[in-house]
């Protein structure tokens, strides 16, 4: 995901942009239409008011799809329930491909994952949920069972009396029907909701505890001694003229910023050169939309939704700004079943990351080190099952190349269970040197989520050269293997905003001036050196 530590809270908050055109004019139709389907609706009950009482039951379906066109085009909040003139429709949620089988066969070691992970689901009524959707939908197959066998007795010669026995219980067995298979859509929404909820499983070399359990997998140079008094980058910034927090805060709000003169060179040169090593390394480059859907959002992980808001809601819209490329990568293959030779799908995207970060304050958020909004280029790996722990190493090993190519001093740690996301089947974060903040500081992530995005997203493969080959004579197709689902892994190949934090305070010279790394120079004009603007 990338700079976990800033995205963790993964809620939402409301962006007022109802002025918008576009937005107004759709909302213009959506009562229009609104209007319409309500006028529909009362001329059908004053032409169903004059029918005798059971001769309604001749229009359950047509009735009940009145009722859903009218209920679709009003805005529903937080309820699964559509109230119409004569129903309560439900209306299910998106459903997760969740392994309750694998749940309820491993009870203990998920309900410790659960304790080590600091989790708040309630394991105990999922599986209660569970075992009831079991029930009901072996009462639904057997009433299910009972209507086709009445259709099928009505299907031969039948005396008419028997006739209008069974066209009676056929009824009688239509409205049990429709009652158990609303009742199944709820209890199914009730059961993906606290599923939901239940954290990715944990690779066992993860070291159990909070952030401070972590432990350091490698280190990678030394903190630079320096003979003068050192300057954080705010001051650096000030001085040689790189940034205006001052303008930014009258024109957006705290936490923003400006980049002026050889900082806008530097951000599109560290962009620029990350990109041009990563690609070398096999991976496809994308920019990405900005604005996702709310229900991506919850189907790469995060829930956006809550008091200690993470992510910026567009009012109005089921959209959301996003606060990493993972979000919008991760939709691309969503609902779709990829080739086996086309894995493993490499990508690194550029966006704009936009986030709350709600609660955060002190000296260890000045200048640019948590601000709203930033450039970041990520990476992300769909692959099979088998190679995940592998490209998880592959991705770390190239985090760790591009920050010891630009000199930076800094640690690899794997990450305590307390300190994962929900997706996250394991994360290695890397901490690297500020001197200006006199410590260190978080400038990148990298998770190996599993299949647990891929379940929610509904991303799988089919594997080639399946095991059963089924039927091969002329004439027969072929069994395809079961298509299985995708592992995904993300990490931050560089956040401009710390980046630039590390390479100012680290690069500083006694004069005020600072050093351009020398990788960076041919993305920056041939600059050397960051100089005092002459007045």
């Amino acid at each position: 995901m990338g700079l976990q530590c800033c995205f963790g809270g993964t809620t939402i908050q409301t962006l007022k942009l109802a002025s918008i055109p576009y937005m107004t004019c759709s909302t213009s139709s959506s009562l229009r239409s609104s209007a319409a389907i309500s006028r529909r609706l009362t001329l059908f009950k004053t032409l169903s008011a004059s029918l005798s009482r059971n001769s309604t039951h001749r229009f359950p379906f047509l009735i009940r799809a009145l009722s859903s066109a009218a209920a679709s085009a009003q805005p529903v909040a937080d309820s699964t329930t559509i109230a119409s003139a004569d129903y309560s429709v439900v209306k299910p949620q998106w459903k997760a491909a969740i392994d309750f089988k694998s749940i309820l066969e491993n009870k203990s070691a998920v309900a410790a994952n659960l304790k080590n992970r600091n989790s708040t689901a309630n394991l105990e009524l999922v599986i209660e949920l569970y075992e009831k959707l079991l029930q009901l939908q072996k009462e639904v197959e057997e009433l299910r069972y009972e209507r086709n066998a009445v259709a099928n007795k009505m299907k031969g010669k039948v005396e008419p009396l028997e006739r209008q026995r069974l066209i009676e219980e056929g009824k009688n067995l239509k409205e049990k029907l429709f009652t158990l298979e609303e009742d199944l859509i709820k209890l199914t929404d009730s059961l993906q909701r606290e599923a939901q909820c239940i954290p990715n499983m944990t690779h066992p070399d993860v070291p159990i505890g909070g952030e401070d359990s972590s432990i350091i997998r490698k280190t990678i140079g030394v903190p630079r001694e320096f003979t003068f008094p050192i300057k954080d980058h705010v001051q650096l910034g000030k001085e040689l003229d790189l940034f205006d927090f001052d303008a930014a805060a009258e024109v957006s709000g705290s936490k923003f910023y400006y980049l002026k003169n050889e900082a806008v060179l530097l951000e599109m040169g560290l962009i620029n050169w990350t990109l041009s090593e990563v690609m070398k390394r096999g991976f496809t480059p994308l920019t990405t939309p900005e604005i996702a859907r709310s229900l991506v959002v919850e189907k790469c992980g995060f829930q956006p939704r809550g008091d200690n808001t993470q992510v910026y809601s567009i009012e109005g819209s089921d959209q959301c700004l996003i606060g990493t490329a993972e979000i919008p990568v991760g939709g691309i293959h969503m609902d779709s079943i990829l080739a086996d030779s086309a894995l493993p799908l490499k990508y690194v995207a550029f966006s704009h990351c936009f986030r709350t970060e709600a609660g955060a304050a002190g000296a260890a958020t000045r200048g640019l080190y948590r601000v709203h909004q930033f450039s970041k280029v990520e990476m992300f790996i769909l692959c099979r099952p088998e190679e995940s722990n592998t490209y998880h190493q592959e991705l770390i090993e190239i985090e760790e190349d591009l920050f010891s190519k630009l000199g930076l001093h800094f640690k690899t740690l794997d990450m305590g269970t307390g300190d994962l996301g929900a997706p996250a089947y394991r994360k290695f974060d890397i901490e690297a040197w500020m001197p200006g903040l006199d410590r260190y500081g978080e400038i990148s992530s990298a998770s190996n989520c599993t299949d647990y995005q891929s379940r929610r997203l509904g991303i799988r493969f089919r594997p080639e050269n399946p095991t059963n080959p089924g039927n091969t004579k002329k004439g027969k197709a072929r069994n395809l293997a079961p298509p299985e689902f995708v592992h995904t892994l993300n990490a931050t190949a560089c956040a401009v905003p710390r980046m630039i934090v590390c390479l100012l305070e680290n690069y500083q010279q006694e004069d005020g001036t600072v050093i351009v790394p020398e990788p960076l120079r041919p993305f920056m004009g041939g600059i050397k050196l960051i100089t005092h603007k002459s007045k």
